[in-house]
């Protein structure tokens, strides 16, 4: 199995996958799509650190972004204040011609995600940015959660909201606040790190987005397993529709996996290198 390769390999238009796991992609795609499959070794295992390594540049490329991690704000990952503290200090920026937030022009506050077919819609009002530059990249939520159908994304919508009002953010606070925050930001990767290394507490922020009913049937891996696919499955029946709109080569990929209990590891983190959250799908579609 080979490296990823994002940016090195010859494409027009990569379609990303947020979370998506090998195995689940390869079982389902070719109901949706016709093309070659490979598995491919993603260079990190949560987004921002996937980010971090391979959208190196300056990158001549639109990059249209239902993730808020990668966004137009200029803040470095590290910085931000919501999310797992990195050491990260990329920023979109600096990397990637022009990035799109779609997730804030194309975010559901029902779903409390961004769904696909905001992506083709953001997609299609924006042809002249793409024109502008010499790759595209549509990075879709989905099959990361929440899973659509089940719950109301709590868990994304708070870090999408941290991100989207640090970045409004005009003046630094004073007094108290000033100490509090700063104590605050001190505190938060120590606790970050202590949950991150818990099996029971990675569990436990999956379990908020399942239904107990479902769980209490199925178990809880069976259950984030079928609702992973599904989530997979409606992005794949928007990405159908959009292809019909891209000239040129394509290639569907992810930036890193899932995980469902394998090694005592639930949903993705950072540096983290077991094998769902590392090998990815890479499809190149038939012209």
């Amino acid at each position: 199995m080979r490296d990823q390769q994002f940016v090195e390999s010859d494409w027009d238009y990569a379609i990303v996958l947020d979370a998506c796991r090998y195995d689940v992609f390869a079982d389902v795609y070719d109901e949706y799509l016709d093309g070659t499959l490979e598995k491919r070794r993603s260079l990190g295992s949560s987004t921002p650190e996937w980010a971090t390594r391979t959208l190196t540049g300056p990158l001549d490329m639109t990059y249209f972004s239902g993730n808020p991690f990668i966004n137009s704000l200029g803040i470095p990952l590290n910085e931000l204040k919501w999310g797992a503290s990195c050491d990260y200090e990329w920023t979109a920026t600096e990397h990637l011609g022009t990035t799109i937030d779609v997730w804030q022009e194309g975010w559901d506050d029902s779903l409390g995600t961004v769904p696909p077919d905001s992506m083709t819609e953001s997609f299609l009002n924006h042809q002249e940015t793409v024109d502008d530059h010499d790759r595209a990249v549509l990075h879709y939520m989905q099959p990361h959660a929440p899973f659509l159908g089940h719950g109301d994304g709590g868990k994304l919508t708070t870090i999408r909201e941290g991100i989207k009002q640090q970045g409004e953010q005009t003046a630094e606070p004073d007094g108290d606040s000033s100490l509090l925050s700063s104590a605050t930001d001190r505190l938060r990767p120590v606790i970050e790190s202590a949950l991150e290394r818990s099996s029971l507490a990675m569990k436990a922020g999956l379990m908020l987005e399942l239904e107990p009913t479902s769980v209490l049937s199925n178990g809880t891996r069976e259950t984030v397993m079928s609702y992973h696919e599904e989530n997979l499955r409606i992005a794949l029946e928007s990405i159908t529709d959009l292809i019909d709109n891209l000239e040129g080569d394509v290639v569907v990929t992810a930036d890193h996996g899932e995980a469902f209990g394998e090694q005592g590891i639930w949903e993705h983190h950072i540096e983290t290198h077991i094998p769902p959250l590392v090998e990815v799908p890479w499809l190149e579609l038939a012209n």
